[in-house]
This record gives structure tokens, C-alpha cells and sequence, in this order.
């Protein structure tokens, strides 16, 4: 398969880079603010498990298509996480969990939204 053509973005892909990039961030700060300061496991290390999500941060600033592919599948498992902690906790960490888990939503749909629209622009364009 052939990688989209470099057209300039169109209002589409500006709003769903915009709400990926804004939920992925409000995902990291989320997590580093639950890990240190709002309901910390106890050991602050926790907080590491944000450093995988400021891996893409640079290739979704850059409109790199694939980096919205695999962010998309990375983020189901911080979905995962949020899902089991708002499930299986109580007190602060329950509202942080399913925090958490409509962030991730918000972030694949856009992922999603973006890659099938950024090819179907692709197709047009080819042909």
C-alpha cells in the first residue's frame, strides 16, 4: 500500500489531530497527576507508565499516519487499566479510572477518524 499523498491538511484532519493530540496529553497528565499527587499505589514509580504515550506525541504533531495506527491500538491498553481500577477500587481512584478510560475512547476515535479519513483522501487523490 502506498502512504498518502502529503496534501495540506483539511479542517477534518486539523480537528481530529487536534482532539488526538489534546486527549493524549490530558491522558499523560492524568496519569502522572493520579500516580504522584491525587491517589498514588503507593509507589511513585507508577508514574512511569505514562512514558509509552509521550512516544507518539511527536509523529502525531507531525501528521505521521502510522503513528496514529499504532497509537490506536496502545491505547486500549490504558482503556484496559481504567476499566479494572474503575471496576475493581473505591473513593478517588474510581472517577480517575473512568476518567481515564472516556479519554482513551476520545483518543481512538479521533486515531480512527484520521487514518480512514487521511486514506480515503489517499483514494481520491490517486485516482
Amino acid at each position: 500500500m502506498t502512504p498518502p499523498s502529503p496534501l495540506p491538511p483539511d479542517g477534518f484532519v486539523r480537528r481530529t489531530r487536534v482532539l488526538a493530540v489534546g486527549s493524549l496529553l490530558a491522558l499523560i497528565v492524568l496519569g502522572l497527576a493520579w500516580e504522584l499527587w491525587l491517589a498514588p499505589t503507593g509507589q511513585r514509580t507508577w508514574a512511569l507508565k505514562v512514558l509509552p504515550l509521550a512516544l507518539p506525541l511527536a509523529g502525531l504533531l507531525k501528521h505521521r499516519l502510522y503513528t496514529y495506527r499504532w497509537l490506536s491500538l496502545l491505547v486500549w491498553l490504558y482503556f484496559t487499566e481504567g476499566i479494572v481500577r474503575a471496576t475493581s477500587s473505591d473513593g478517588l481512584v474510581v472517577p480517575l479510572a473512568w476518567t481515564q478510560v472516556v479519554l482513551c475512547v476520545l483518543l481512538f476515535g479521533a486515531c480512527a477518524a484520521h487514518v480512514r479519513h487521511r486514506l480515503a483522501q489517499a483514494k481520491l487523490a490517486a485516482t
